[in-house]
């Protein structure tokens, strides 16, 4: 009941002008931080470990504006999910279509990492093209399907379960459909190594080497970023990566761990520093949760 409520509400404000949604959504980030106790925590964990050269107090106020930004990233995925075509447009500008389009019907990764600006980059390139991607059922049916339809409301997507694994994947990009990958994430120790992340060391898992090499993808980094006010969002195409993949696992993953880094330097209140990304440690080490 309270899921379909939210919904409720989510619904009525997606038609507010975004110039009135963004300070909206900031001020829920902020309600979020003082009550989500555990999220708050995970998130503190994550930047002691990763940012150890930063004072507690810059970690503090960085944990806050995320908190803040994931708030709005909330709020605005209402236009996602029921605002006309031509609004999603606006909300996000893409810079470098022309290297995605330039490899049309050819296999091609989009390597998207875990900023809070990921959902409103996917579905402003489903605006422009057919894509396949992976998505998490979720405990909640209502909740489940209303993700998956706000996913594929434009053209024609694959949306592929977690449960089916990554064979479906591997068929549509052997089609040339474009596969939208989300790669830092902690799944385990299966399939994974450790590299360095930050500070850290991150079980990072191999896919991306292995999913290039079955089926000769290229990989394109699709970056998208939260812009200040009311002035939307920006989905950047990095230019495709060149000798990818090497003869080494580990040395592509730390290249993408790398890339990632980069970006999150960039703007680093908008990565996802509430994901328990680094659950999984080596044998021996303490749990950090």
């Amino acid at each position: 009941m309270l899921t379909r409520i939210a919904v409720g509400v989510a619904w009525m404000l997606h038609r507010l002008p975004l110039a009135v949604l963004a300070p909206l959504g900031s001020a829920l980030g902020s309600l979020l931080y003082v009550l989500g106790r555990e999220r708050r925590t995970v998130c503190l964990i994550n930047l002691s470990r990763c940012l150890p050269e930063m004072t507690e107090n810059e970690r503090l106020a960085l944990a806050k504006a995320h908190f803040r930004a994931f708030g709005r990233s909330v709020l605005e995925r209402s236009i996602l999910w029921w605002a006309p075509r031509e609004r999603v447009m606006r909300l996000v500008k893409i810079v470098g279509l022309e290297r995605i389009q330039a490899l049309k019907g050819k296999p091609l990764i989009l390597l998207a990492p875990h900023f809070v600006g990921l959902d409103a980059g996917c579905t402003r390139l489903t605006c422009e093209i057919d894509m396949a991607g992976m998505f998490a059922r979720q405990k909640d049916s209502f909740f489940d399907a209303l993700l998956l339809s706000g996913r594929t409301r434009f053209g024609r997507q694959l949306a592929i379960s977690r449960q089916e694994g990554v064979r479906p994947a591997l068929a549509a990009l052997k089609e040339g459909i474009p596969f939208y990958y989300l790669p830092d994430q902690d799944y385990g120790p299966r399939d994974a190594i450790f590299v360095p992340f930050f500070a850290a060391s991150a079980a990072t898992i191999t896919g991306l080497s292995r999913m290039t090499r079955l089926t000769g993808a290229r990989v394109l980094p699709c970056v998208t970023r939260m812009l200040p006010g009311g002035a939307g969002y920006e989905l950047r195409c990095y230019p495709v990566w060149e000798e990818f993949p090497g003869d080494d696992d580990a040395a592509d993953a730390r290249r993408m761990n790398a890339f990632i880094e980069e970006r999150v330097r960039e703007m680093p209140e908008q990565y996802f520093w509430t994901h328990k990304r680094f659950k999984t440690r080596p044998e021996g080490e303490p749990k950090w949760y």
